[in-house]
C-alpha cells in the first residue's frame, strides 16, 4: 500500500470515529435529559401530581432512547460492513 493511500485510510478512519463519538456524546445527553424531563413535564401536566404514571412515563423515555441507540449503531456496523471491500480468501493453490 502507498503512503498517500494509508494516509486516506487513516484520515476516512479517525473521521468515521469522530463520527462515532458525536452520536456517543448525544445519546448520553438524551439519556441523561429525556428521563428528568420527561417525569416532572408528565407530572405536572399530564398525570396531575400521580408520581407513578410520571416514573413510568420517565422509564418509557429512558427504553426509548437506549432503543434508538442500538438501532442506529445497528444501522451504522451494517453500513459499514456493506461499505467495506471484500477480497477473495487465498487458498494454497493459488499461491
Amino acid at each position: 500500500m502507498s503512503a498517500q493511500a494509508a494516509v486516506g485510510k487513516l484520515t476516512a478512519d479517525t473521521a468515521q470515529q469522530g463520527g462515532v463519538l458525536a452520536k456517543l456524546l448525544i445519546f448520553t445527553a438524551a439519556l441523561a435529559v429525556a428521563p428528568i424531563a420527561s417525569y416532572f413535564l408528565s407530572k405536572d401536566y399530564m398525570w396531575d401530581g400521580n408520581t407513578t404514571l410520571a416514573a413510568i412515563t420517565a422509564i418509557v423515555a429512558a427504553n426509548s432512547v437506549l432503543v434508538a441507540f442500538i438501532v442506529v449503531s445497528i444501522r451504522e456496523e451494517r453500513q459499514a460492513v456493506a461499505q467495506t471491500p471484500h477480497q477473495p480468501v487465498e487458498s494454497k493453490k493459488d499461491r
